[in-house]
């Protein structure tokens, strides 16, 4: 054993020794070993710094904002939506969707980005089903994690994938994961569904609900708004219908402010001025109306509930707006400031000395300390920061902001997977150009897209990237290589496998190495593939799915640490749930190495 090899040795051991240990950020740790190689030369500057530019972060970036531009144009809304006419409110049909729903995400996903867009549908399907939602969000989690077994779009995937790329062999497909995928989510499926959801805690923990419902529950309570709802039916031959909002003038004429129209069973949430209201409509308003007033103008007051008291949905939010100090509107009232036809936003309540006032908005003289509650999408509510009167203090940050561009951001992901899947074109300019499309036609903008990306996950794959490099070049990944094959001699590529597979999952538990376990582990399988004579994408396959075998604790996957807190979880409920599935899938997993790739 070299000089050069006992220094790359201290180096990983130090690596590994600070990752468990927790003592410094993985990322900020990923930078300090990409200088340790540098500054003891055993890459070059070169090697050093190609993890910036590698296949795997690029793919891994573009990936972040295709999702970002299909949430924001609410076609993951969509996705969650049929996901909850689905499950019909059983406890086995709702596990069955959740899981199958998240693994077909994270087929087109980043599985973080999945995981995310799914938790708050998730939690709506566990209130809606009294589901408790520790019974649904482990399995939510272990879905995505499955899905992710069976794509090439999967952060130990792609960087195994690099990793074959740079040795000069062909890279991993976006389909090559299927045929070991697919048998191993449905087999993981079917575990949770028939014994590992009796092994579910059943908890409700105070902070179950998403950050963006949890904030609209609190808005509505807080002024007390569904308390001043009320709903009228417009009768045949109303001098209401034919009428848009706007013409009827509701609040000069009836003191009514129309927060919703229902119409044929379909609610829309604040209307625009421009609707035409019809017979038969019922209209969704805040206000105490004048029975002599409904009647002269053909209303009818409803007494039971015709539609729901919603006055939110995925596309219009609330919003608390606070006046700033040095506006210039003080003693001016809404009208005459013609808040709504500047803004297009409807003011429900306004909180001045410690209490809402719902009634009469319109003409009341803004003072200063005073807070309105807002209703109205989530793009009108953004123009707000804009000026100078208004400070915007609550928003949903969940909001669909662009629902037009939803059938045109579907399209981009649809053709952007149509072409990575037929390999017409190298997968991270495939993803980069979809990427680059949903920012040119506005489905996202550059600053969202900024944000979107997890830069702590491009840093963390960047800095570790030479460590790989550094394995196979120094001699390290034979030494290991020679060593694995005698220990497993005679047993067969297999038993080899299985070993790489064991490495990587065990690995993972203790490093959370969805990064850096592939970064250190591809190297060695293929030098044991070249040094046992069997296919090195088999052998690097073995690798990239051991990474993924992430179930018995919370720090195997990010999702499971996504999940941990809002289903209540505890390591042991990880370690009770996720151990059978991962000895379960890893069966399936050799089988798949044996029959598909012949080990």
């Amino acid at each position: 054993m070299t000089s050069t090899i006992l220094l790359l040795l201290l180096i990983i051991s130090s690596v590994s020794i600070l990752m468990i240990a927790t003592r410094l950020r993985p990322d900020l740790l990923a930078l300090l070993t990409l200088v340790a190689l540098g500054l003891t030369r055993l890459v070059t500057p070169e090697e050093d710094l190609a993890g910036f530019s590698g296949t795997a972060v690029i793919t891994i970036l573009a990936i972040f904002i295709i999702s970002e531009g299909l949430r924001q144009t609410g076609v993951t809304m969509v996705l969650g939506r049929f996901m909850m006419r689905l499950s019909g409110g059983g406890e086995v049909q709702s596990i069955l969707v959740t899981m199958l729903t998240a693994a077909t995400l994270s087929l087109f996903m980043n599985n973080i980005a999945a995981a995310g867009v799914l938790l708050p549908a998730v939690i709506s399907l566990s209130r809606q089903s009294r589901v408790s939602p520790s019974r649904l969000l482990m399995p939510m989690a272990f879905g995505t994690v499955l899905g992710g077994m069976a794509t090439l779009l999967t952060t130990a995937n792609i960087i195994v994938s690099g990793s074959l790329r740079e040795r000069g062999l062909a890279p991993f497909g976006l389909l090559d994961f299927l045929p070991v995928g697919v048998p191993v989510v449905l087999a993981g499926t079917a575990y949770m569904v028939l014994a590992g959801r009796r092994l579910l805690p059943e908890r409700y923990p105070p902070g179950q609900e998403a950050r963006a419902v949890r904030l609209r529950a609190e808005l509505e309570s807080l002024y007390g708004i569904k308390t001043s709802l009320c709903e009228l039916k417009v009768n045949p031959g109303s001098g209401m219908a034919g009428l848009s909002l706007q013409e009827g003038r509701w609040a000069s004429r009836l003191g009514l402010h129309v927060v919703g129209l229902a119409r044929q069973g379909r609610l829309q949430v604040a209307p625009s001025p421009e609707v035409t209201v019809h017979e038969g409509d019922v209209v969704l308003a805040q206000g105490q109306p004048s029975v002599e007033l409904l009647n002269q103008n053909g209303l009818q007051l409803l007494t039971e509930p015709a539609i729901p008291m919603a006055v939110t949905n995925e596309e219009t939010v609330l919003g608390e707006v606070v006046l700033s100090p040095h506006a210039g509107i003080f003693g001016k009232s809404l009208s005459q400031l013609r808040f709504r036809e500047r803004f297009g936003l409807n003011v429900l309540a306004l909180w001045r000395q410690g209490s809402p006032i719902r009634s009469n908005l319109s003409e009341l003289p803004l003072r200063a300390g005073d807070t309105l509650l807002v209703q109205g999408t989530a793009s009108k509510l953004s123009l707000l920061r804009e000026g100078r009167d208004f400070i915007l203090l609550a928003e949903d940050p969940d909001a669909v902001m662009r629902p037009g561009k939803a059938y045109l951001a579907a399209g981009i992901g649809l053709v952007t997977l149509g072409i990575a899947a037929l390999g017409w074109m190298p997968v991270a300019v495939t993803t980069l150009a979809g990427a680059s499309l949903m920012l040119v036609t506005g489905c996202l903008t550059m600053d969202e897209g900024y944000r979107a990306v997890d830069w702590k996950s491009m840093f963390l794959i960047a800095g570790m990237w030479p460590l790989g490099t550094a394995i196979s070049t120094t001699g390290l990944a034979t030494l290991v290589a020679n060593r694995l094959v005698s220990f497993a001699s005679g047993s067969g590529p297999l038993v080899i496998a299985g070993l790489m597979l064991l490495g990587a999952t065990i690995l993972n538990q203790i490093i959370a190495g969805q990064a850096a376990v592939p970064i250190m582990l591809a190297p060695i399988g293929l030098a044991i593939a070249q040094a046992s004579g069997v296919d090195p994408r088999g052998m690097a396959m073995a690798v990239a799915l051991g990474c993924s075998l992430a179930f018995p604790t919370p720090l195997g996957h990010p999702v499971n640490t996504l999940v941990m807190g809002s289903g209540g979880y505890s390591y042991r409920d990880y370690l009770r749930v996720g151990g059978p599935l991962t000895l379960l899938t890893a069966g399936v997993v050799l089988i798949g190495l044996h029959l598909f790739w012949h080990l």
